[in-house]
């Protein structure tokens, strides 16, 4: 059993920063690709950002190339989402997923296999 529990999420003013990170259990951190998530009220789940198994390779939403940065601790299983410049259109619950197919990274949310229960963030303008 996995199981992925994020924090950090919190209630921020636009042009402020956070960090989420994504706590993994259950499995061996770096043999997962992972990703993050974010879905804001009345709209579909969407992409942020994700990483490959060993760090070395990212991938970005263009709506957050140039603000968010992801990162992974495979000694801490823990993987993170850096988010500066946070704009109100950023407001959202963000939830971070782990990919077991031992990849590079992917953005499309059904090839992951586990997913946390989210974090929110808000940002007030």
């Amino acid at each position: 059993q996995v199981q992925l529990v994020e924090s950090g999420g919190a209630l921020v003013q636009a042009g402020g920063s956070l960090r989420l990170s994504c706590a993994v259990f259950g499995r061996t951190f770096n043999s997962l690709a992972m990703g993050w998530f974010r879905q804001a009220p009345g709209k579909e789940r969407e992409f942020v950002a994700a990483i490959s198994w060993s760090g070395g390779s990212t991938g970005f939403a263009e709506s957050v190339k140039g603000r968010f940065n992801i990162s992974r601790d495979n000694s801490k299983n823990t993987l993170y989402l850096q988010m500066n410049s946070l704009k109100p259109e950023d407001t959202a619950v963000y939830y971070c997923a782990a990919d077991k197919t031992f990849r590079g990274w992917t953005a499309t949310s059904d090839e992951y296999d586990y997913w946390g229960q989210g974090t929110q963030v808000t940002v007030s303008s």
